[in-house]
């Protein structure tokens, strides 16, 4: 590839985090205008400090990253950063740039209507934490439009969307005429627009970029491996078998130790013959969720919850009651008011019962009245005494970011029982290093995980589930289906994955839009 053809072009780049975190290693490749990438890597793999380095935001310990001359980069994030989900919609935008813009109201409208987010003439003075998390993913999308960049980031863009929002967005990205560098863990999304991958490799710490749709390049890294495994086994098995003769001749004595060195000698040749295999992202190993003990009878009854419809509140009555081992499936576009549900949901039952709050003010006969996000949300609920609620939320905000990822499962599990809490963690690739690290400093993926080893330590007798495929690595996601599927407790969920859905048992479904 010709040196002027590329816009951005990484040359023997190396990084890390300190001195005993190596990222990448004298990585090379280059993109040029136009491309369409995806990234591929393990979590923690560095796809993040890719893009950093991309944006200029880190700067390479050894190496360069040549950017074309003009080039304008912007990043569309997982998440809205805490510190600006109080800001309105405008103000949100005007933190994208350096210096004030005073015709922002138009470009704003215009990156709204790209991202197609609905009445958007009316949402300029309207708080950030107000939207959905499908719409919060529409205006991150919109905050790097904005920017107009040559060269387009996107982290996890289909997380919090639905279908509608999906589809819009690969239609926009196979008609964007830019380059675009996107990392999803969504296999087909991916597969719909993009030409090629970056692959980073986890242990060997390179980047090795591939040309072809996603699908074709999955089946050819798979497709190595198993070739470079079979080599590898064979070597193996002629090793041993050296390693086994050259044993026997030594004990021999005499001439035959000359011949015994010799096989140790061709040992260590076959050892460095041997292929270095990629070692492909591990899977997290099947657990179960144990359901709160001595629940019977009917654990949760909703009679009446709230939706949005045009963004003003409406008043639905319910005839949902939920036993032990019973599965709900809450359905509906982004902005209806899914979340909402199930925080109301969430704090009807935790204010009363699992707080410990028996006197609590919102109680009505045995009735229960919650109000989430400023009387957004009310919801009028009967709930089981003394119920556990694991509640699951978009933005993990059920954990406390301060702590690091030990004090944070030993809180989940109450009861201290150290080879549980270890076991527990290893089997989510909770590594040593991993679980003294503060939760804030995870990557987004690396919390789903310490999100769903919390559920496994806490033993819910309710478990909310608000779009659990966020931010996880696919691989993971069967594993985590058949946890789901074979819960024994009550169960809410939220996902607009079908393909992850069909994998779990549904006993009864609540359309918000119906």
């Amino acid at each position: 590839m010709a040196r002027e053809e590329s816009v951005i072009r990484f040359e023997e780049v190396k990084f890390e985090y300190g001195h005993n975190k190596p990222i990448l290693d004298e990585v090379d490749f280059a993109l040029r205008r136009g491309m369409k990438m995806a990234v591929m890597g393990q979590n923690g793999a560095g796809k993040s400090t890719l893009f950093a380095l991309m944006t200029g935001e880190l700067t390479p310990e050894s190496g360069e990253v040549h950017m074309s001359h003009g080039m304008r980069v912007a990043t569309a994030a997982q998440v809205i950063p805490r510190d600006r989900l109080e800001l309105t919609v405008r103000e949100f935008f005007q933190k994208c740039f350096t210096e004030p813009i005073y015709d922002i109201d138009p470009r704003i409208d215009e990156v709204l209507e790209v991202v197609n987010l609905e009445h958007h003439q009316k949402l300029h003075d309207r708080i950030v934490k107000s939207f959905s998390g499908g719409q919060q993913a529409r205006l991150l999308l919109a905050s790097a439009l904005i920017q107009n960049p040559d060269i387009l980031l996107l982290d996890e863009p289909t997380n919090n969307l639905d279908t509608a929002g999906i589809e819009h967005l690969t239609k926009f990205l196979v008609e964007y005429p830019k380059t675009v560098v996107v990392i999803s863990h969504d296999a087909d999304f991916l597969n719909a627009f993009t030409t090629g991958v970056l692959y980073l490799d986890i242990f060997t710490r390179k980047i090795e970029q591939y040309p072809g749709n996603y699908h074709d390049v999955q089946r050819d890294i798979l497709m190595r491996i198993e070739k470079e495994n079979r080599k590898n086994a064979q070597l193996e098995k002629k090793i041993q078998e050296n390693k086994d003769k050259a044993n026997f001749f030594a004990q021999k004595g005499g001439k035959m130790r000359l011949v015994a060195k010799k096989m140790r000698t061709e040992v260590e040749e076959m050892e460095e013959a041997k292929v270095d295999v990629r070692k492909e992202d591990r899977t997290i190993r099947p657990f179960t969720i144990p359901a709160q003990d001595n629940l019977g009878g009917t654990v949760l009854t909703l009679t009446s919850y709230t939706v949005l419809k045009g963004r003003k509140p409406v008043i639905k009555k319910a005839n949902i009651s939920l036993r032990k081992n019973q599965h709900l499936l809450l359905r509906g576009p982004n902005g209806i008011g899914k979340s909402t549900l199930l925080e109301a949901i969430a704090r009807g039952v935790a204010d009363d019962f699992f707080v410990g709050n028996p006197t609590s003010k919102n109680r009505v006969g045995n009735e229960h009245i919650s109000d989430a996000s400023q009387s957004r949300g009310k919801v009028t609920l009967t709930a089981a005494s003394g119920l556990k609620v694991g509640y699951y939320r978009q933005d993990f905000s059920t954990l406390d970011f301060e702590q690091t990822v030990y004090k944070a499962l030993e809180h989940a599990m109450g009861k201290p029982d150290e080879e549980r809490l270890r076991a527990t963690a290893a089997g989510f690739l909770l590594s040593a290093d991993v679980m003294q690290t503060k939760i804030g400093n995870l990557s987004e993926g690396q919390k789903g995980l310490v999100a769903f080893a919390s559920l496994v330590l806490e033993r819910p007798g309710l478990l909310i589930l608000d779009e659990p495929t966020n931010h996880i690595n696919f691989r993971h996601l069967p594993v985590i289906a058949k946890a789901l599927d074979a819960y024994a407790g009550t169960m809410i969920l939220v996902s607009h994955v079908p393909e992850f859905v069909t994998q779990i048992r549904i006993d009864e479904i609540l359309d918000l839009e119906k």
